[in-house]
């Protein structure tokens, strides 16, 4: 019964947690415009009166069109601000957690963008609601490109917050991405872990050679038919009162009004049936400790199932490091609860790693010029 139990887990975080009904996104590899937007789309929590959302997009180093929001102070001085590049969970979409934190940290004086990773949301990508370790963190890279020519923003002042599995690729772009001087993870799950071997590391020899059989066969179904078939393996409609609870946990979260949006794979959605395979073949977090002198923050909570991966990443990563475990709280709780979310933590994280300094102001108008 534990091994069944171990695999349930990870078929939900590796195949997708939704129906497996894909609904249609982008196409041609363009964001959509604010006309074009579904009627259907909303945010899922209120638009702060202390803050400006600008509606942005940029490429990424592949050419994929990244549709993101931009939240700016409204109350700031005349030097340039401090910037954070956000994302996740995995599955979501900037209108949910991403675009709270975002909007949460420019209510405390800094720019902060919340994005659709390639793939999804309204960003760009084809086929649609399929993930890549490569891809996913190179993604965090072009939100730091963006950030770096925007005039109210100090391109030697930018950090990065990644939630759930985004967390794992925000790691991963801070180890190669030396622009980023700070990085911060909530919630952090390592994907390509938990598909190579794994809840807990519980996956056999055996049955991982079972699952990559499955998705090698499953390439000739989506090369006959011309496009990927979804996962299976979904949340339910409806709770019957036997589901673990981080599958109720999800649920409330993705499938209630709480967390709900259209565009969301978890939501409404399905991952395609073989994103795992790049997963399972390229790990992450392989040169973590090269983000050091740089400061990592991992914050999870006490009573999340995923608490290992954070306790994991803090003991591989070197230099300075923290990890801050939030007492009751679950894995979901650090999606949008704002008195279990620890924003004094984070603000004062990037007010000490992101520190104004004259000269590098100084620095961006010479290049700019």
């Amino acid at each position: 019964m534990k091994r069944i139990t171990v695999l349930i887990v990870a078929s939900l975080m590796v195949l997708g947690q939704a129906y497996a009904q894909t609904k249609p996104g982008v196409k041609n590899d363009k964001a959509k415009t604010v006309k074009e937007k579904d009627t259907t789309e909303h945010y899922t929590f209120p638009l702060s009166d202390k803050v400006i959302r600008q509606e942005v997009t940029f490429k990424n180093r592949y050419g994929i069109t990244i549709a993101a929001n931009l939240y700016l102070p409204k109350s700031r001085g005349s030097e340039p601000l401090a910037a954070l590049a956000i994302s996740g969970p995995f599955g979501a979409v900037k209108e949910q957690s991403s675009g709270l934190y975002a909007q949460t940290m420019a209510e405390r004086g800094f720019a902060a963008l919340a994005f659709d990773p390639s793939y999804t949301g309204e960003s760009g990508g084809e086929p649609r609601n399929v993930a890549s370790p490569d891809i996913n963190t190179e993604d965090f890279s072009s939100a730091v490109d963006f950030l770096g020519l925007q005039p109210s923003v100090d391109r030697n002042r930018i950090g990065i917050i990644g939630i759930c599995g985004w967390a794992g690729m925000a790691l991963n772009a801070a180890a190669v991405d030396k622009r980023v001087k700070a990085v911060a993870t909530t919630s952090m799950y390592d994907m390509s872990r938990v598909m190579a071997k794994g809840y807990n590391d519980a996956m056999t020899l055996e049955q991982r050679t079972k699952t990559l059989e499955q998705m090698s066969q499953q390439r000739w179904a989506d090369a006959e038919k011309g496009t990927p078939a979804p996962s299976t393996n979904n949340l339910p409609e409806k709770l019957q009162g036997n589901e673990p609870q981080f599958v109720v946990d999800y649920f409330n979260y993705y499938k209630t009004p709480r967390g709900f949006h259209p565009n969301s794979v978890n939501s409404n959605g399905a991952w395609t049936a073989t994103t795992a395979l790049s997963f399972m073949n390229m790990p992450l977090l392989t040169y973590i400790e090269e983000i050091s002198p740089r400061p990592v923050l991992l914050i999870a909570g006490e009573k999340a199932h995923s608490r290992y991966f954070s306790e994991d990443a803090y003991k591989a990563a070197a230099g300075q490091k923290e990890l801050v475990i939030i007492p009751n709280a679950s894995h979901v709780d650090l999606y949008d609860r704002l008195d279990v979310i620890p924003f004094e933590k984070l603000t004062a994280f990037f007010n000490e790693n992101l520190k104004f300094d004259k000269s590098s102001a100084k620095a961006k108008t010479a290049a700019v010029e």
